[in-house]
């Protein structure tokens, strides 16, 4: 008998220094003589509390990346580590602040990046994607200045521009020039909003920078109207059930209202965001959701084609991500 054929699987929503695996992490802090002991227990985990703490460990974890080798074996691992779980396509937040920290210029981030991702889809043929983001606390001309750098240094795989950092700092309305730079220069967009900010940072993120993705966006389900309005405007959420759990925006999956927006015509991805941090894994997201809620083999099907058509990528990438999505049905069918 034939194995069951797996789910392919297709994540929108990771950020890269968030993706590192802890065994990397001490890995290169060793190479580099740096101490991560704060932010690493004896079994090899992140340590964190709180929202605080989470981003204080994120931060030293982040450090450990000093050259573009570190993040070309960053990103290798972690499309490696996606393809063997059956992604056929995965976009990375990467964020020109932490570079800049780190002491490198975009340009060799970017192309260090890019060198793992090619790396891995010549050993599994994982497609992936850039999505650079703005840090909106750090304000306007922060958030200017990188999308100019982005637009500035066209690489193929930087196909996105985004919006991150804390939701209760600066209003969207502050960013529309940001965002209407990086819609003019081609460049798909995609903003944070909805995670701890409520239905009203959901609004301004639609209204003020025109975006057709949300990253998160999960706390609609408290505007019936804004509901509706995602589901008639084709907005695309990036659902990260496992880190809105683990960040107590709600305390249990169950109460997670993905299946409920799904139920209301919302088009819904699930995304890992920032794994290890979550002890979570893009497949664990698809298994635990689909258990959870009692989600078919085709339900988990729709979810992988809607977030490969609001993929950032060409269309001939995105037609062949779709080829490979029908022939995983037809081999189930086939079974």
């Amino acid at each position: 008998m034939n194995a069951p054929v797996t789910v392919p699987k297709a994540e929108l929503h990771c950020h890269i220094e968030g993706a590192a695996p802890p065994n990397l992490v001490k890995r290169l802090a060793n190479q580099h003589g740096m101490d991560v002991s704060s932010v690493l227990n004896g079994n090899g985990k992140y340590v964190w509390s709180d929202f605080t703490t989470f981003l204080k460990a994120y931060d030293v974890a982040s450090g450990v990346f000093k050259t573009p080798s570190d993040y070309a074996l960053l990103s290798e691992t972690y499309f490696r580590m996606l393809a063997a779980e059956g992604a056929i396509y995965g976009e990375v937040f990467i964020s020109p602040d932490h570079a800049q920290a780190a002491g490198l210029s975009y340009r060799s981030y970017v192309e260090g990046l890019a060198a793992g991702i090619e790396r891995a889809k010549d050993e599994t043929a994982i497609e992936g994607r850039l999505i650079a983001i703005g840090v909106r606390h750090f304000g306007t001309a922060s958030v200017e200045r990188v999308v100019k750098e982005v637009i500035g240094n066209p690489h193929p795989l930087v196909t996105g521009f985004g919006l991150a950092g804390d939701e209760r700092s600066g209003h969207p309305a502050n960013f529309s020039k940001a965002f209407r730079m990086a819609c003019e220069a081609g460049l798909g967009t995609t903003a944070h909003a909805g995670e701890f900010g409520g239905p009203d940072s959901i609004i301004a993120a639609l209204d003020f920078l025109r975006v057709k993705r949300l990253g998160h966006g999960v706390r609609a389900i408290e505007d019936k109207d804004l509901v509706k309005r995602l589901a008639d405007e084709d907005i695309v959420l990036e659902v990260c059930p496992g880190s809105n759990v683990s960040l107590g925006v709600y305390t249990h999956l169950r109460f997670h209202p993905v299946n409920l927006l799904r139920k209301e015509g919302v088009k819904i991805t699930l995304n890992s965001d920032d794994p290890p941090f979550f002890g979570t894994t893009l497949g664990k997201e698809y298994s635990s959701v689909a258990k959870t809620f009692g989600w078919s083999f085709e339900d988990q099907m729709t979810i992988t084609r809607t977030a490969i058509e609001a993929a950032f990528c060409d269309e001939a990438t995105r037609n062949r991500l779709l080829v490979r999505l029908d022939s995983a049905v037809e081999d189930r069918v086939g079974e």
